[in-house]
């Protein structure tokens, strides 16, 4: 699948079939997310895949937007001890997004449906997240990437819009 081609067919599944992600999968998913960017190549992630199903059900209590049913579920985790130091320490969240968006394309293209589910900076999330996976004070749960074997279906699409582009000649 073309790159262009999966960013257009990656769309937000909420529903999944009982049919488990294989750990070929997972870990075809984890080399994308770690071919991601990273400020100063510091690489400052963590990544948690869950599939035990009482730990995948307090992730679904994390917030109001978590309640999701997969088989699996992917938490990217920056890791402060490796983040960029002092003022530049936030940039950890860009590189984890990068990874993040990476994971979501990856699994698009092996046909495997994904939803980012948004963590940091919800305080209350985060602490949920957080006791669940027995993270340490360095390690801000970013985001919950539910993974699974899509049990709907939706159209690719172009969100084109013209309007927002603001050419600087």
């Amino acid at each position: 699948m073309e790159t262009a081609e999966a960013m257009q067919k990656r769309r937000s599944i909420r529903k999944y079939t009982d049919e488990p992600v294989s750990k070929e999968d997972l870990d075809f998913l984890m080399h994308c997310a770690m071919s991601g960017p990273s400020a100063v190549n510091r690489r400052p992630w963590d990544f948690y895949i869950v599939t035990d199903p009482k730990v995948l059900e307090e992730l679904r209590k994390a917030s109001r937007y978590t309640n999701i049913v997969s088989p699996c579920a992917i938490v990217v985790c920056g890791n402060l001890s490796r983040a960029l130091p002092m003022q530049l320490s936030e940039f950890w969240v860009q590189d984890c997004s990068a990874a993040t968006e990476n994971i979501l394309l990856g699994a698009v293209s092996i046909g495997l449906g994904t939803v980012w589910c948004g963590i940091h900076p919800q305080k209350n999330a985060v602490k949920k997240v957080s006791a669940a996976l027995n993270l340490s004070t360095k390690q801000i749960p970013l985001n919950i990437i539910f993974v699974g074997h899509p049990d709907q279906v939706f159209e690719p699409r172009d969100q084109y819009e013209e309007k927002r582009i603001h050419w600087v000649e």
